[in-house]
């Protein structure tokens, strides 16, 4: 069977990359060093703090698991090789809901990049979804689970 790919612009790569470096290099010793003094304290059916450090080298295992995943299967999106008012992963586009005055700006990143706090959100978005392959001055009609709405794309730049 065919691994998932994962589309990402080459920041996020990068990103990845870094964050990947921290756990290993960084999180992963501190662990270790905690787990060290822990066992120092005698048994370790009752230490708390052992328990504790176990878990968390559980935890930081499987980030860097799955980053590992994700870089292993990393695909490269140039959003230049789309055109410049055309919506596509590493673009930035500016929309507003038909009939009203609201305006929202999304970055379209791939899965492993998103986060909704800070506008980034993932081509597999609903959102996205509905928005990627639009030019300038198209509407799309974006279906949520809370309502169905239609926006008109005012703006789409490269995200920097």
């Amino acid at each position: 069977m065919a691994e998932k790919t994962y589309p990402m612009t080459e920041t996020e790569k990068h990103q990845l990359e870094q964050e990947l470096e921290d756990l290993k290099l960084v999180r992963r010793p501190e662990i270790v060093e905690r787990i060290k003094i822990a066992r120092s304290y005698g048994d370790l059916s009752e230490n708390s703090e052992y328990d504790a450090a176990k878990d968390e080298q559980a935890f930081v295992e499987g980030q860097i698991s799955t980053l590992e995943t994700k870089l292993r299967y990393a695909e490269i999106i140039d959003s230049d090789a789309v055109a410049k008012d055309e919506v596509a992963i590493g673009k930035t586009v500016v929309v507003q809901e038909v009939g009203t005055s609201d305006k929202d700006t999304y970055h379209i990143v791939g899965a492993a990049g998103a986060d909704v706090f800070s506008g980034k959100i993932s081509n597999e978005s609903p959102i996205a979804q509905a928005l990627i392959g639009k030019r300038k001055g198209d509407k799309a009609t974006i279906e949520s689970p809370a309502a169905t709405y239609e926006v008109e794309i005012v703006k789409v730049e490269k995200t920097k």
